[in-house]
């Protein structure tokens, strides 16, 4: 089970000051502040409907103003598509969901083009009609159930934002927001998303079940009579300039190293790697994990009225952005070590102060290789 870092000055949103960086003006502090007052209605709006998972609903928002894609991971029945939809309406965008199954194919996600007659000349001609990748949102629901080629199909859409019928490339949309679904007890008639694939995703999420008052509240709500109108908080236009926001916030060397530091422990073969990694790990996290590391830090700080990024944010965000992209091996699981059980280990063995870091003889080793 992952453990966030508890930081006092982290825990309400609502009442942190921006504090002034030196790619941020003016204009922007007042971006910052939109930005938190809509977190914060998100949530509550959220909370019409969604009963807890606030720090799933952190983590998607997060995801979706650095502009990555997420994988949700939980059992039937918690919510996940719920919770998908009802975000897609707080945010005023475009949703679509697809249920991902054996049988389909490329086309039925990215659209298909087809002969029509023009009935002024009486020509015939090529017409391209959308697939449902045309959304600002996707629901990718189980997507481990349907073949690569497919799979592959809506990979393409998410790192190049554009879709391909013959030899025509069609641009999508911005924002466009993949959420993709895996259920983890059920492995029959699947098709394993495969590792490098899966780094695609920004964050690979879990989602838990409820607490007992959590449930107790789902369960009274959802055998009554009871129906919630969601309200848009932010448009399409108001996303797009929160991410272009997102880039401005600065980073200092001192969280890139540490940044360096948790990363590149991860990788067995590199010079003063921990024993603990090279016993449990076949494989480590590439350079991707760092830039998704640190533009999740921004977008956090962000989301907490701050225009600096704090280790605290990057400690946060490491098992989200990690566990999918770290291979335990046959020991870890023997001994019952998951992907977050490493990375747990890691933040608590690598210091979070610059100077600790530059005068540890192994980091020095992991730092020039």
């Amino acid at each position: 089970m992952s453990e966030q870092p508890k930081n006092p000055e982290l825990t309400s949103p609502a009442t942190v000051e921006p504090v002034a960086g030196e790619n941020i003006g003016q204009q922007d502090l007042e971006s910052v502040r939109r930005l938190r007052d809509a977190f914060k209605n998100i949530k509550q709006q959220l909370s019409r409907v969604i009963v807890g998972q606030d720090q799933v609903i952190e983590e998607l928002l997060i995801a979706l103003f650095s502009r990555g894609h997420c994988i949700l991971e939980g059992v039937p029945g918690l919510a996940k598509t719920l919770m998908i939809s009802t975000l897609s309406k707080c945010l005023s965008l475009a949703f679509s969901r697809i249920q991902f199954t054996p049988d389909l194919m490329p086309s039925d996600i990215t659209g298909t083009e087809v002969i029509e007659e023009n009935r002024s000349t009486g020509a015939r001609e090529f017409k391209f009609l959308q697939g449902p990748l045309f959304a600002n949102v996707i629901l990718a629901d189980e997507i481990n159930r349907t073949p690569p080629k497919t799979q592959a199909a809506l990979l393409e859409a998410m790192q190049e934002r554009q879709v391909t019928v013959g030899r025509v490339r069609h641009r999508l949309d911005d924002p466009f927001f993949v959420l993709a679904t895996q259920n983890p007890i059920e492995q029959e008639g699947t098709y394993p998303l495969p590792e490098a694939q899966q780094d695609r995703f920004m964050f690979k999420v879990f989602v838990k079940y409820p607490k007992f008052e959590e449930e107790f509240e789902i369960a009274r709500r959802t055998t009554a009579l009871l129906t919630e109108d969601i309200a848009p908080v932010l448009s399409g236009e108001q996303i797009l300039e929160l991410q272009r926001m997102v880039r401005k916030v600065p980073v200092t060397d001192e969280i890139i190293r540490y940044t360096l530091a948790l990363v590149r422990q991860t990788r067995i073969g590199e010079p003063g790697v921990p024993k603990f990694i090279r016993d449990w790990l076949s494989w480590g996290a590439g350079p991707r994990a760092v830039q998704y590391l640190i533009l999740g830090g921004k977008a956090r700080a962000l989301l907490y009225g701050r225009v600096h990024v704090n280790t605290e944010d990057i400690q946060a965000l490491a098992y989200p952005v990690l566990r999918h992209r770290i291979l335990t091996n046959f020991t870890a699981a023997s001994e019952g070590i998951t992907s977050d059980t490493v990375v747990k280990k890691l933040l608590e063995e690598t210091p979070s102060k610059d100077g600790e870091l530059t005068r540890d003889d192994r980091f020095k080793k992991i730092f020039a290789s």
